[in-house]
This record gives C-alpha cells, sequence and structure tokens, in this order.
C-alpha cells in the first residue's frame, strides 16, 4: 500500500510540473505576441512615419510630409521653365531659339503640367485624413506618369544638348554651342534644373506606393501539405 501512495504521489507531482510548465509556455507565446504586435512592421513606423493608427500623430506627420514634398518640385519646374522660355539668342551667324527644337518646347510644358500637378495634389492629400483606396491608387498612376514625363523631357533635352556642344560629324552637324554659347548655357542650366525635379517626383513616387501597398495585408504564408518530407544531405 505504501509503494502504491508513493507511485500516486510522483505522479501527482509529475503531472504540477507539466501544468506548471505548460502554464509557463503559454506566457512566454503570449508576450511574444504582444512584443510582435507592438514592434513596427516597416521602416516608415521606425521613424515614426508609418500608420500605425489612422487618427494619430504617425499619420499626421506622413501626411504633412507627403503634402510638403509634393510642394517641393513647384519651385525647380517653374524655374526650369523660366529659363527655358527665356533662351535665345541673335548673333551674325543668325538666331536661335528654345522653340526651334522639339526636346526644349517638350521641356517647357512638361514642367508646366508638373507644376499645376504637384499644387493640386498637394492641396488634395493635405485635406484627404483617410486616403481611400482608389485615391491611394490615382496618386499612384499619376504619380508615376508625372515622374516618367518629366524624366523623358531631361533625358531628351540632354541628348539635344549633347549634339549642340559635340556635333556630330557623320551627319554632318556642327556644334551649334560654339556659336550660341549663351544659348546653351541657359538651356544646361534649365535641364540640371529639371532632374532636380525628376529627384522629387521619385520621392513622391516611393511615398504613393508605400501608401498603396501598406492598405493591403501580407499574404500568409501557404503551409505545405506534404508532411514528414525529408531533404537529402550531401557532404563532400
Amino acid at each position: 500500500m505504501e509503494v502504491l501512495q508513493d507511485q500516486r504521489g510522483k505522479q501527482a507531482g509529475d503531472q504540477g510540473e507539466e501544468k506548471l510548465s505548460n502554464q509557463a509556455k503559454q506566457q512566454k507565446q503570449k508576450m511574444n505576441m504582444v512584443d510582435k504586435e507592438a514592434a513596427p512592421t516597416s521602416p516608415m513606423e521606425v521613424v515614426g512615419m508609418g500608420p500605425r493608427d489612422e487618427d494619430g500623430s504617425s499619420s499626421s506627420s506622413l501626411r504633412t510630409a507627403e503634402m510638403l514634398l509634393r510642394l517641393l518640385p513647384i519651385a525647380p519646374c517653374v524655374v526650369a521653365l523660366v529659363v527655358m522660355l527665356h533662351d535665345s539668342q541673335t548673333n551674325d551667324f543668325g538666331s536661335l531659339s528654345y522653340s526651334h527644337l522639339g526636346a526644349f518646347r517638350y521641356l517647357v510644358n512638361a514642367n508646366g503640367i508638373c507644376a499645376g500637378y504637384s499644387f493640386l495634389s498637394a492641396i488634395i492629400a493635405a485635406k484627404a485624413r483617410a486616403a481611400t483606396k482608389s485615391q491611394a491608387w490615382t496618386f499612384f498612376f499619376l504619380d508615376h506618369i508625372l515622374t516618367y514625363l518629366v524624366l523623358a523631357a531631361g533625358a531628351a533635352s540632354m541628348e539635344v544638348l549633347y549634339l549642340a556642344y559635340k556635333g556630330n560629324s557623320a551627319a554632318t552637324w556642327s556644334a551649334a554651342c560654339e556659336s550660341f554659347g549663351g544659348f546653351c548655357h541657359k538651356a544646361t542650366i534649365s535641364v540640371a534644373i529639371t532632374f532636380v525635379a525628376v529627384t522629387c517626383y521619385a520621392l513622391i513616387s516611393l511615398i504613393s506606393s508605400y501608401k498603396l501597398f501598406s492598405k493591403y495585408d501580407a499574404p500568409d504564408p501557404v503551409a505545405n501539405p506534404i508532411k514528414g518530407i525529408q531533404t537529402a544531405t550531401f557532404h563532400a
């Protein structure tokens, strides 16, 4: 009888230890889940710009940063436009104006469109408290279209400037900048400022991409339906 009582006592003690260990494991799992939920889920949240709470300070700071960044390209776009509009030169060799070259006319139009879009989008971004998915998709497409628009204008104008400075012996084109140095100098300034606007629009596109795709949950990992598969390991 004493042996049976001892065995029962040991079993009861073992069961008590198992319960305590299971409770400790459950508490650890709960703590880990709480830590994961509290941890930032993106680099934007690390710097305090992530949308943890749509009505909180994080979303407000992101909205303010987006508005200021959308206003930023207006200055370089307008300056590049004005410089190119006043780019003309007349000398003994003749007269040359930006309107004589299609790439420079395209640069003027692209900068004007981008400046107007920046102003309107900044107003909309400042008024919208919680952007919907449709608005996020609209900003995403328009931001990328405008980025490529101004980038193409800068690239085309740079090619024209290269030919104006270097010429093309195969096509018997002379270097026009040797005779119209002032014209080429203003055009170079306008193109350089245009690429500043390109940089601003690239940053705007990144923010609009983040705001759009942060509205969608990450896909759940697909569990392997076939369990117990062992992978062969080869040793040299």
